[in-house]
C-alpha cells in the first residue's frame, strides 16, 4: 500500500479551489427560453452585456410560456408595443355564459374578472370581422391557482371565413398555467397570403377541450387580438365592391 505524507493544514487549503457557497433550498431556478440564445449574434455585443440583456428581457413581462413548442411561427419578436389590439372591431359571442360573467367581462382589462361558461363541453368563443384583418398574435389570461378546476388544459384555435370552412391552426396543452400566454399566429392557417406569413382572416374561434381536473366550466380572465397596425386590413379588401368581382379574389 503506497504511504501517504500528511499536510499542514494552512499548505492544504492553500491547494484546494475556493468554492462559491451553495444556493439554498429555495432559490428558484428560471430557464431562458430557446429563441433567446441563437448562432446568429455575431459578436456585436461583449458577452456580459449580452448576458445583462437577456436578464433584462426575461424580467420584462410576467409571462407564461407554453411547453412543448406549442407556439410557431417567429413573432415572438415582435413586442407588443409594435403591434395593434384589433379586438374592439370584431362581434365576440361565446358559446354559453353564466350570469354577469360574458363577453364583457372577458373583454375587460381587469384580470380580477373573467368569461365563465355554462354548459356542455366544448366550450367556444367566436370572434367575427367585418373585413378581413391580418393576425399576428393572441393571447390569453388564465389563472390556475384562483381557478383550480377552471382552468382550461387544451385549446384549439380555428381560422375562416365563417363558421363553414373553419381550419384548425393550432392546438395547445398547458399545465398550471398563470399569467398572459402569449400565442403567436404567424405561419400558420389557410389564410396565408402571397409575401406576407401573418394569418389573413374573418373569423377566430377559440374552442376549450378539457380542464384542469375534469372540471366542467371553463374561466379565461382575458383575450386578446392583435395585429400589426399598419396591416390591420387586407389591402386587397379596398379593391373591389362588386360582389362578383369579390368572388374571384381568392385563390381555389
Amino acid at each position: 500500500m503506497p504511504r501517504r505524507t500528511a499536510q499542514h493544514p494552512s499548505e492544504y487549503a492553500r491547494q484546494q479551489p475556493s468554492e462559491s457557497p451553495a444556493p439554498s433550498s429555495n432559490a428558484t431556478e428560471i430557464e431562458q427560453p430557446e429563441e433567446l440564445y441563437t448562432d446568429e449574434i455575431e459578436g456585436e455585443l461583449e458577452e456580459e452585456g449580452f448576458e445583462e440583456e437577456l436578464e433584462e428581457d426575461h424580467g420584462d413581462h410576467g409571462e407564461s410560456i407554453l411547453d412543448g413548442g406549442n407556439v410557431p411561427g417567429d413573432a415572438s419578436s415582435i413586442g407588443l408595443e409594435d403591434l395593434k389590439e384589433i379586438g374592439a372591431l370584431a362581434s365576440w359571442t361565446v358559446s354559453t355564459a353564466k350570469p354577469g360573467c360574458g363577453v364583457e367581462q372577458l373583454r375587460d382589462e381587469d384580470t380580477n374578472l373573467y368569461w365563465q361558461s355554462d354548459g356542455p363541453q366544448p366550450h367556444t368563443i367566436s370572434i367575427h370581422f367585418a373585413k378581413r384583418v391580418f393576425v399576428s398574435k393572441m393571447r390569453l389570461y388564465l389563472d390556475h391557482d384562483l381557478d383550480e378546476s377552471y382552468t382550461p388544459t387544451k385549446i384549439s384555435i380555428a381560422s375562416g371565413t365563417g363558421y363553414h370552412d373553419l381550419q384548425e391552426v393550432m392546438i395547445m396543452n398547458l399545465e398550471q398555467p398563470k399569467g398572459w400566454i402569449n400565442v403567436d399566429l404567424v405561419g400558420v392557417g389557410p389564410g396565408l397570403i402571397l409575401g406576407s406569413d401573418l394569418l389573413k382572416t374573418y373569423l377566430i374561434e377559440v374552442k376549450i377541450h378539457a380542464n384542469h381536473q375534469n372540471g366542467k366550466d371553463t374561466h379565461i380572465r382575458g383575450l386578446q387580438i392583435f395585429s400589426n397596425e399598419y396591416e390591420t386590413q387586407a389591402d386587397t379588401d379596398l379593391a373591389f365592391t362588386a360582389s362578383s368581382m369579390l368572388a374571384e379574389l381568392e385563390i381555389r
